[in-house]
């Protein structure tokens, strides 16, 4: 027989259904019924198809790419840790039994009804045996964030072995990015992570801060206890989405029971919790397998943390402190376009490896003010461009007058008359006329000089607020001057200007 079908019949009260259609995250199921073919049916009974589908593979497999690992164990006396005398290669082998009776240690420990069957087995052999160097990288990392998840775990009064959970989601990556837009130790999708107060803009991403959000995934994972009151139907959710658990619940007939809704969840979420299971049995049994933690090196204790109040950008740091620019994008991944968008009033944090924090502090004026290399490239071509598409060429057209040219362009007649050096008011259809949209050309092609003792325009000094997404290339040309021309008459050093600074402008 090719098709083996499941067909759950089952009816709600009307009040349970009323609910579920107002519930804004339920999705109606497209059918009640479930097809699965012969080796559909015999991969759910096994565990490897489970595993291949898992995005954990992925995850494990960037975790290796983490390039701050030391070749050597935590623990400085390998034969400390190594207390059942294990060869340094050797993969112990254990019996079914032997898992039942470690995991059913562990679930006496916490209400998370922790179990064993053919899917956890199949994570532990991914977990133990097959990428055993992952997870001696994933110890290594569990001494740099666990002691900050239990603390956050504690104060929302969640279980401790929740702290695992990263271990599935990420591998405790913290610059880890999955293929469908999740970020950051707890791979937080991109809404989820603003309804729970972390703060994505063009130039920052607080889902890659550990602290905010491990905060936010306590509170996400508080909300959704609440809502299902076991903690299997909790990891479902916050890797599927309520709408989906919900819509494998009614197609398992009403029943709140992961393993019961088990067949009715997208393939990635039915690995999630055997994942879960077995990673927390391995980190609690990781030396009967003989994998032990490796030194994540700087991760550990080899960096520090400073406040920036005022924008600066990473070339700036790396330019005028040398220190190296793949160690601030590393432990900084939430400035997501290398610009730490700081102010007074929203200072941000910029994590370094020690010995340069302290210079960081040291010199931390100097750097704002530098201007990196490529900042001064940027403004050579800016004005190099302003120079030629700043001038445009306007075609007189029947009807028109320099009055309503001069109002097309947001100019003034006199403007108009000197750049083309016009003598009268007076123009013709078809006369071509130079127009310098800033208001003033950038080699001030016929401006007229002031005469000594009259006769001759004075120079006037209007006042400029600097206004969010403005910098100083952008004023110049709006003032028909230059960069150094502004610089000059603030007295600046550098070419950072911040929202508010209020600039003379002489014209």
């Amino acid at each position: 027989m090719k098709y083996a079908y499941l067909i759950v019949f089952f009816l709600f009260p009307f009040a349970t259904l009323f609910a579920q259609a107002n519930d804004p995250e339920y999705t109606e199921p497209d059918s009640l019924e479930v097809e699965l073919n012969e080796q559909e049916i015999k991969d759910l009974n096994s565990g490897k198809a489970v595993v291949d589908e898992s995005a954990v593979m992925e995850m494990l497999d960037l975790v290796s790419n983490i390039s701050y690992f030391k070749d050597v164990y935590l623990d400085i006396d390998t034969a400390v840790m190594n207390i059942y005398d294990y060869g340094k290669d050797e993969i112990p082998v254990f019996d079914d039994t032997v898992y039942q009776k470690r995991i059913e240690a562990l679930a006496r420990e916490t209400t998370i009804p922790l179990t064993f069957n053919t899917h956890v087995k199949s994570f532990i052999d991914l977990y133990a045996n097959r990428r055993r160097q992952q997870s001696s990288r994933m110890l290594g990392l569990s001494y740099v964030y666990f002691p900050m998840f239990e603390e956050y775990l504690a104060k929302y009064n969640l279980p401790l072995e929740l702290k695992y959970l990263a271990m599935v989601e990420s591998a405790l990556n913290p610059t880890a990015g999955s293929r469908v837009g999740a970020k950051g130790l707890w791979q937080f999708m991109l809404g989820t992570g603003k309804d729970y107060g972390l703060r994505v803009t063009s130039l920052l991403d607080e889902r890659y801060d550990p602290m905010k959000e491990t905060v936010a995934a306590c509170q996400y994972l508080q909300s959704l206890y609440a809502r299902y009151e076991d903690w299997f139907l909790v990891l479902a959710a916050y890797n599927s989405g309520p709408g989906t658990v919900n819509k494998a619940i009614i197609r398992a007939g009403g029943v709140k029971n992961y393993w019961a809704i088990w067949p009715y969840l997208p393939k990635e979420t039915r690995g999630y919790v055997p994942a879960f299971i077995a990673v927390t049995y391995l980190m609690n049994y990781a030396t009967e397998h003989n994998i032990y933690p490796i030194n994540p090196g700087l991760l550990l204790h080899g960096t520090d943390t400073v406040m920036v109040n005022q924008r600066v950008g990473f070339d700036q740091i790396n330019e005028c402190i040398g220190v190296p620019m793949q160690d601030i994008v590393f432990f900084n991944p939430q400035y997501t376009k290398r610009i730490i968008p700081a102010s007074k009033d929203f200072p941000c944090a910029l994590r370094l490896p020690m010995k340069y924090s302290l210079r960081f502090v040291q010199l931390e004026d100097s750097i704002y003010s530098y201007t990196s290399k490529a900042e001064k490239a940027r403004e050579i071509i800016e004005e190099k461009v302003e120079a030629v598409s700043d001038c445009v060429t306007h075609v007189v057209k029947k009807g028109e007058s320099l009055g309503s040219i001069a109002k097309k362009y947001h100019v003034t007649v006199s403007n108009i008359k000197n750049w083309n050096r016009l003598k009268r008011d007076t123009i013709t259809v078809g006369q071509k006329l130079k127009i310098y949209r800033s208001g003033a050309p950038m080699a001030q092609v016929g401006k007229s000089t002031p005469k000594k003792g009259g006769g001759g325009s004075q120079a006037t000094t209007k006042t400029h607020t600097v206004k969010k997404g403005e910098t100083l290339s952008s004023i110049s040309r709006k003032y028909g001057c230059t960069v150094n021309d502004i610089k000059k008459w603030n007295n600046l050093k550098s070419n950072n200007v911040i929202v508010g600074k209020k600039l003379k402008i002489k014209k």
